[in-house]
């Protein structure tokens, strides 16, 4: 498969998500395997009967997102295959929305040490088809024979969220993905933290996912995961740059409530077609 661009790294040490810089430290660095491929989705789900603070219908989705380690010294063809193969599950009919992809940059400390290279987020209608999907042929093939074979570690989290806007996020998007390992017993308070903060969430921000993760078989103890999706990596950089009250805002309420945070950024590529 064709790489379709090349996003330089912009090495700019700012924020952690949407409201900013969270739990963002100032040590920056770009993902070894920096080519964005390109993304198929499927078609959208119904609604729940739900209602958001705007009054408007609220979606259920159940998140689920994949961050994989690639050694260093694979080559470009075994990675376009990989991404080529992950990219082809978006035409199982269980699948919502399905994109992957190299991450951008990383923006914490746990994040570099991590050294994650590429990222995998789907959307299903419930948790029953991201079983299926987990266990279809298909999915078992790509991991086995495309993705064990070049990667040095997997991570993945799972959440519920009633979503507030359209199930597919635009290509061009800018995505901010926060994974955090809360303290002992401080979960729920986090949660209820984000559900504050979301409420203030600025402009520039285009739709916000968050839930506690209910598989923690390979999430490393990262018990919450986090999406805020901006309308370009343009408009999420300019919100890093001017939201310095928020940004200490949310610290001070979210820091102490924490162990570790992955912080990554990601910018979703145009969608091609599949081909499973």
């Amino acid at each position: 498969m064709a790489c379709l661009k090349t996003f330089p790294y912009l090495h700019r040490p700012r924020s952690l998500f949407g409201f900013g810089s969270l739990f963002c430290s100032p040590r920056l660095s770009s993902s070894p395997h920096r080519r964005l491929f390109a993304t198929p989705s499927s078609a959208s789900s119904s609604s729940s009967s739900l209602l958001n603070s705007a009054g408007m219908a609220a979606v259920y989705i159940v998140e689920h997102v994949v961050l994989f380690k690639v050694r260093d010294s694979t080559e470009l063809s075994k990675i376009d295959a990989m991404m080529s193969g992950l990219q082809s599950l978006a035409s199982l009919d269980v699948v919502t929305h399905l994109t992957a992809g190299p991450i951008l940059r990383h923006r914490s400390e746990a994040a570099s040490a991590a050294g994650f290279t590429h990222l995998l987020h789907c959307r299903y209608r419930s948790k029953d088809d991201l079983a299926t999907y987990s266990g279809h042929p298909s999915h078992v093939a790509v991991v086995k024979e495309l993705v064990l074979p070049i990667s040095d570690d997997i991570m993945a989290v799972d959440w519920v969220v009633d979503l507030d806007g359209p199930v597919l996020p635009p290509p061009g998007s800018a995505m901010r993905l926060t994974l955090a390992k809360p303290k002992e017993g401080a979960a729920a308070e986090l949660i209820e933290t984000l559900g504050k903060v979301k409420v203030s969430a600025p402009a520039a921000v285009t739709q916000v996912s968050f839930g506690e993760n209910f598989s923690p078989a390979r999430a490393k103890g990262y018990g919450v995961g986090l999406l805020t999706f901006f309308r370009s990596l343009e408009a999420l950089d300019a919100m890093d740059a001017g939201q310095k009250d928020l940004v200490d805002s949310v610290k001070e309420k979210v820091r102490p409530l924490l162990e570790s945070f992955i912080v990554l950024d990601f910018v979703l590529p145009p969608p091609t077609a599949a081909n499973l």
